[in-house]
């Protein structure tokens, strides 16, 4: 895997994490070896606004060879017994959790997220995930079938062989294993194609995997969507593409898979509802909007609370302990412990944020209450945003209908119960909504009514092992996280009939 001293060896997390950043320059890891890229990208330091290091500009000729070296190893990947597949799975899991606070460094520095609230946090879930799935393997596995007397009939669960994987930047670590752990499990091979945003936690953490694997069996390319994403997509050895990021881009992964007929997973974006009720505990529905909100993450996650509608008896103190409890937040340098809140990701990230934000400012009707301080000295201002409400905008407006992942929540007041969730579903979205209330009753109604795939009464939970996974509507396509998508997404079944006489 790598020269590199060990996590455990008394050397400095931050001089471990720059090591794994020169060493991963400009690189792929294609056949269970480092590969340096032809052509290379800038990747930007989002809290110093300079220049992190470059990572790859893979093109077709780099997914050709990655795709070759998984094809490669498939059949003999395949053979393993699955059980020894998932404790290879397993003992990278330890792997992982031995180097976590280099890589929490790392993934703090490309993608501006707070190393203390956010990137530990995902090092644990991505280890866990793995850990989970590792233990899967004997559960591969079909079923007999009662068809005639004379015959006996089986199904058996069987890989579908090479596995694209295209990541989003915003937690890749946790939204990598969701993708790689159930496929390896089953037997599949897998090209990752990392965010050219933020490749290099990615890659470091595959390096720590491919320790563990045959080579050939987990490959990473790093390129832009259409340079790189897209050969892959349209790659003829890819049996199946599982993709994680926007609601465009996987609009094209869809029609490149049915071009080809092949099975795809698709989680994008949100724009999910938090109802809260008149009986709630207030103060636990604030701590809630703050964490389904991920404003820890600038708001950058597909589940965040983005609407919340508020019962008018309890709007205005909502409001106000939600504003103080934002305004007590520290906004600052993503590797300070004090750090609750760091940067969005990139210039383009932020210009997004920022049309929608000034769409609110135009609004006559609107309020738009920005909390907290902007850092000072050590960092670079430019893509830091403030946590902020927008109250009693249009429900027209695209600030209300449009996902902005950013750190951005519209609140809205409501008094008829089945208004509001009429309300809550009127969205194209369908991925995640919750509801906050002590009316077991009420709760039991609202999660049958609300039309989302990830529904939570009193908790903002964001993607954990064993909890299955995904949206309704344009969110997306498939779950993830369980064993069912294990099972349902990286097998296909074969029915077997043996004539007895």
């Amino acid at each position: 895997m790598t020269d590199l001293p060990a996590a455990d060896s008394g050397a400095d997390p931050s001089d471990l994490a720059a090591a794994w950043l020169a060493r991963l320059e400009g690189v792929n890891l294609i056949d269970g070896a480092v590969v340096p890229a032809a052509e290379t990208l800038e990747v930007l330091e989002p809290a110093q606004m300079r220049a992190l290091g470059r990572t790859a500009a893979s093109g077709a000729a780099e997914v050709e060879a990655a795709v070759a070296a998984a094809k490669a190893a498939g059949e003999a990947w395949a053979e393993t017994p699955a059980r020894d597949r998932g404790r290879a799975v397993q003992a990278a899991a330890r792997a992982l959790m031995a180097e976590a606070e280099p890589l929490a460094r790392l993934l703090a520095r490309e993608t501006g997220k707070a190393i203390r609230t956010e990137c530990r946090g995902e090092l644990a879930v991505a280890a866990d995930l793995l850990e989970m799935f590792g233990g899967l393997g004997s559960e591969l596995k079909g079923e007999t079938l009662p068809f005639r007397p004379d015959t006996f009939a089986v199904t058996t669960r069987e890989p579908l062989g090479v596995i694209a994987a295209i990541l989003p930047w915003n937690v890749p670590l946790v939204l990598m294993m969701l993708k790689i752990a159930p496929a390896l499990v089953a037997g599949n091979t897998v090209v990752v194609k990392a965010a050219e945003v933020a490749p290099f936690a990615t890659l470091a953490a595959a390096e720590i995997l491919n320790a563990h694997l045959p080579p050939g069996v987990l490959n990473v390319v790093v390129g832009t969507g259409p340079d790189c994403g897209q050969p892959l997509c349209d790659h003829p050895d890819v049996a199946k593409i599982t993709f994680t990021g926007s609601e465009k881009v996987g609009e094209t992964i869809h029609a490149a898979a049915a071009r080809r007929l092949i099975p795809v997973s698709l989680e994008l974006g949100g724009k999910s509802p938090m109802i809260v009720c008149d009986d709630v505990d207030l103060d636990r529905a604030i701590d809630g909007a703050v964490t389904g909100m991920r404003f820890t993450r600038a708001g950058q996650s597909c589940t965040a609370a983005s609407r919340l509608y508020v019962h008018r008896s309890v709007y205005e103190p909502f409001v106000a302990g939600l504003r103080a409890r934002l305004d007590a937040l520290v906004i600052g340098d993503p590797l300070d412990e004090a750090t609750d809140v760091g940067t969005i990701v990139s210039p383009a990230q932020k210009a997004t944020v920022e049309r929608y934000l000034s769409l609110a400012d135009a609004a006559p009707e609107a309020e738009v209450i920005r909390c907290g301080a902007l850092p000072g000295t050590g960092v670079a201002p430019d893509l830091f945003l403030q946590p902020t409400l927008i109250l009693h905008i249009d429900a027209a407006s695209p600030v209300v209908r449009e996902e902005i992942f950013g750190p951005v929540t519209v609140i809205q007041p409501w008094d008829d119960w089945d208004a509001v969730l009429e309300q809550a579903n009127d969205t194209t979205y369908g991925l995640a909504a919750s509801i906050w209330t002590r009316d077991l009753s009420r709760a039991l109604k609202g999660t049958k009514a609300l039309n989302a795939g990830f529904v939570q009464v009193n908790a903002g939970f964001t993607i954990q092992p064993n909890l299955s996974y995904g949206g309704f509507g344009r969110s997306g396509l498939g779950k993830e996280a369980s064993l069912e998508s294990m099972l349902e997404h990286f097998t296909r079944k074969k029915t077997v009939i043996m004539a007895m006489d």
